[in-house]
């Protein structure tokens, strides 16, 4: 009996796994799988239930902010996801490269289905936005847009302040000259000058140099696409009133400090969630977007007094005078969000367009609210629904879901209400290019390294270059890529028949020519790694460093082109580059050296506990390098209630010297030197060289100096130092090799994930600049040749290094 039933039970499992295996299975990426994504999973639950032959599998993988390399790399490796969760304004980045999939004919397939999407549905900006050359690429799931948000309690507090300044503490600011008076009044100092409050920071929220270029009639691309217009007079008067506003923050306008480099260091102590400096009171107005309404201040800012605006825009756009005397929209805003699209190779793109429909649909997006707000009431949280891009979605769930309190209710409705003024970044597909070069343009001119002008200018003709080398491909001509492993196999076969040849003619006994074929025979599996894991590697790199390529896409023969743009067009950007690694490298190392070998003399005693002190010395060099990067990023923190050298240095050596600390991170004078400190803090791996090459001296030599009275220092420098010149040597050449590799930390340690790396690029590593053009702009041809730059001067300064050694190494065994 007992085996009858085991029998059934394995037969009804089989049963259902055979079943189960029927289903076709849809992958999707970038969709959270947390808590907030409660909805999303009852949207997931009713389709499959609605198509019971199908399973949905979710893969955050970034949650919309897709990752490229792993997007690229699953293309590439016919592995992609059925669907992807993208941010909007990248579309056309990916389209332009063959990456997404065209949905215009499923679209028009389906049009008369009535959960099929429809053009009329979506406010116009949010449907251009996933568009490419006319063609629609991913179907607009949420949208974002910016409004002003301000403290109502501040308002009140400081309302002689404000009336002194002329302002109307009833209301917000609504013009950019207000909004700098306002700004300036409820702005509040130290006694030394550091910030207690900000009224209002131009770029503190999500504002960006977008939303006011916009405000400005300003537009960043021509009308075809194919002229980048990032310099013009709208753009640089909106740039210009950032730079006013935030020198507002200045107590005193004499300061030498830009006032972006005041703000960041008060904006750097932030933290967020609870202790959100909105929420807190230390800034009383910013930009944001309506994804805040949920979180923090739906979770942790229900008592906090607030209320919203239009963004404020040029005076003369809100008195509609001037240029601005026949505009019909008053106020504006920008907008953003999210598509889902169909990659290129998707496996099941039938069923992929199913599930879009359906989660795209008024019928989905209100099963989605519907399903998180019971989720959220039953965790005992508040609930503001999402703004979606869809206006016929927007207003069934508002009234649907209406927020009960009056102030997250009022915003909302103000979000949704300015979404058909919204404006959108270029769809182009420089667009990523374009973002980091507003954002580089934005940084200099705050920090007055550069007029508006000319740092709109600047990353004006970056992008233009990229535009001009895309529409200018079709003159260079098409490599056939396939020909790369059968000329390697070839070389790799005549190396390999010119070894057989060359051994077979060596004049080599029985057992000698036993042994070598036994040598060679174990040390095959390392030459066939290196041939094929690294030599074949540099060798394709050198070939594409020819080339115009970006992987998705044919490579085309360019010639030398990428290494004159090393040399001229990005020669600015290359020597800044190189120009910090010498930095890292001439003043870092040197230190390095120091410390460790300090360190090592200290140890190299027979003190009690030696052991435990050199174990404690060497913990932080077995530190992963991002978790100490991120642990140094708090410790060098300006603000000193939350830095702990700051902290330090204002309790004890600006009462002493009346010097102030340095921001560090935030500032381009001392962000490479907050590198090098965080470096020395990981000396303990030299340490153990140092320790080693002590222990290696011998004893002798010691006693037999004393008895001819040479005195300690003179020990150190006739004995010590030349028995440790070889570490030194070594220790040198590694650290120099390092400092030009440097990259892992000024990925990790950078101010801001966006734009320059480190304040002016002070931060910015050649190795840096191999891995945006490869990884974030599918530069491949002209990351390879930057590589082989590299590689040159490692070689060059190694080489260097080891000609100059013989004058200063000595080797014990040398006579």
């Amino acid at each position: 009996m007992l085996g009858c039933a085991i029998a059934a039970v394995m037969a009804a499992g089989t049963s259902a796994h055979a079943q189960g295996a029927k289903k076709r299975e849809i992958i999707v990426w970038g969709i959270a799988m947390d808590a907030n994504g409660k909805g999303q999973d009852a949207v997931i639950h009713e389709f499959e239930r609605r198509h019971p032959d199908i399973k949905v599998r979710l893969l955050s993988m970034g949650a919309g902010n897709m990752d490229p390399q792993k997007l690229m790399t699953s293309i590439v490796g016919n592995v992609a996801p059925d669907i992807i969760n993208q941010d909007r304004f990248t579309l056309s980045d990916w389209a332009s490269r063959g990456a997404f999939r065209s949905l215009d004919d499923l679209i028009e397939r389906d049009k008369n289905e009535p959960l099929s999407p429809k053009k009329e549905q979506y406010y116009p900006a949010a449907w251009s936005e996933a568009q490419y050359e006319g063609k629609i690429y991913g179907i607009p799931t949420g949208a974002d847009d910016r409004l002003l948000y301000y403290n109502k309690k501040i308002f009140r507090e400081s309302a002689d302040k404000l009336r002194a300044a002329g302002c109307d503490p009833d209301r917000a600011p609504r013009t950019w000259p207000e909004l700098i008076k306002y700004s300036r009044a409820l702005t509040e100092w130290n006694s030394d000058g550091t910030l207690k409050r900000v009224g209002f920071a131009p770029n503190y929220g999500n504002a960006w140099l977008y939303i006011y270029a916009f405000e400005n009639n300003a537009s960043f691309m021509s009308a075809d696409g194919r002229k980048c217009t990032l310099d013009t007079p709208p753009a640089e008067e909106a740039l210009q009133f950032m730079v006013d506003g935030y020198d507002a923050l200045k107590k005193d306008p004499q300061d030498s400090r830009s006032g972006y480099e005041v703000s960041k260091a008060f904006e750097s102590g932030f933290l967020q969630k609870e202790n959100d400096s909105f929420l807190l009171g230390k800034v009383a107005m910013k930009i944001d977007g309506n994804w805040i309404l949920a979180d923090p201040l739906g979770r942790y800012g229900l008592d906090l007094d607030f209320a919203t605006a239009p963004p404020p825009v040029p005076e003369d756009r809100y008195n509609h005078k001037g240029r601005f005397a026949n505009e019909k929209d008053q106020f504006i805003t920008w907008i953003g969000g999210y598509s889902l699209c169909i990659p290129k190779g998707a496996k099941n793109p039938k069923d992929a367009w199913e599930y879009i429909k359906f989660a795209t649909s008024t019928e989905g997006r209100v099963l989605q609210a519907k399903a998180q707000q019971a989720w959220e009431k039953h965790r005992g949280r508040f609930y503001v629904p999402g703004v979606s891009a869809s206006s016929e979605a927007n207003a069934v769930i508002f009234q649907q879901f209406r927020p009960a309190d009056k102030k997250f209710a009022d915003a909302l409705k103000m979000h949704i209400d300015m979404m058909p003024v919204g404006r959108i970044r270029p769809a182009t597909f420089v667009g990523q290019m374009l973002w980091n070069e507003h954002t580089t343009a934005l940084e200099t001119a705050c920090l007055h390294k550069a007029s508006p002008k000319d740092s709109l200018l600047s990353g004006q003709a970056t992008v233009q270059r990229d535009l001009d080398a895309f529409y200018d491909r079709a003159q260079h001509p098409i490599v056939d890529l396939g020909i790369l492993p059968k000329v390697f196999s070839a070389l790799t076969l005549a190396a390999i028949c010119a070894l057989i040849i060359w051994f077979t003619r060596l004049r080599l006994g029985r057992l000698e020519r036993n042994e070598a074929k036994w040598a060679y025979l174990f040390i095959s599996p390392w030459v066939i790694g290196f041939l094929a894991l690294t030599l074949g590697p540099m060798l394709a790199s050198l070939f594409f460093s020819f080339t115009q390529y970006d992987v998705l896409n044919e490579a085309r023969w360019v010639g030398f082109k990428n290494f004159a743009d090393l040399f001229g067009a990005d020669r600015d950007r290359i020597f800044k580059a190189f120009g910090n690694a010498v930095y890292l490298g001439g003043i870092g190392v040197p230190l390095g050296l120091f410390t460790g070998l300090s360190v090592a003399l200290l140890l190299n005693t027979a003190a009690k506990g030696m052991r435990f002190y050199r174990t404690l010395f060497y913990i932080p060099a077995i530190v992963p390098t991002i978790a100490s990067a991120v642990l140094w990023t708090w410790v060098l923190t300006p603000d000193a209630n939350k830095g702990l050298i700051n902290s330090y240095w204002t309790h004890t050596l600006t009462p002493w010297l009346g010097v102030a600390p340095p921001a560090w991170l935030q500032s381009a004078d001392w962000s490479k030197n907050a590198l090098i400190v965080q470096g020395i803090w990981g000396a303990g791996s030299g340490m153990l060289l140092w320790l080693a090459g002590l222990k290696g001296v011998s004893p002798t030599l010691y006693e037999a100096s004393g008895i001819d009275g040479a005195t300690p220092k003179q020990q150190f420098w006739k004995i010590t130092f030349p028995q440790l010149s070889p570490i030194i040597f070594f220790n040198t050449v590694m650290g120099f090799i390092g400092a030009m590799q440097e990259f892992d930390r000024s990925y990790a340690m950078k101010p801001s994930s966006d734009g320059p790396i480190g304040p002016d690029n002070s931060m910015l590593t050649p190795v840096y600049v191999l891995f945006q053009n490869g990884f974030t702009f599918f530069k491949m041809g002209y990351a390879s040749a930057i590589a082989w730059l590299i590689f040159a001067i490692i070689v060059a300064l190694t080489f260097t290094q080891f000609r100059l050694a013989p004058k200063w190494v000595h080797y014990e065994a040398e006579k």
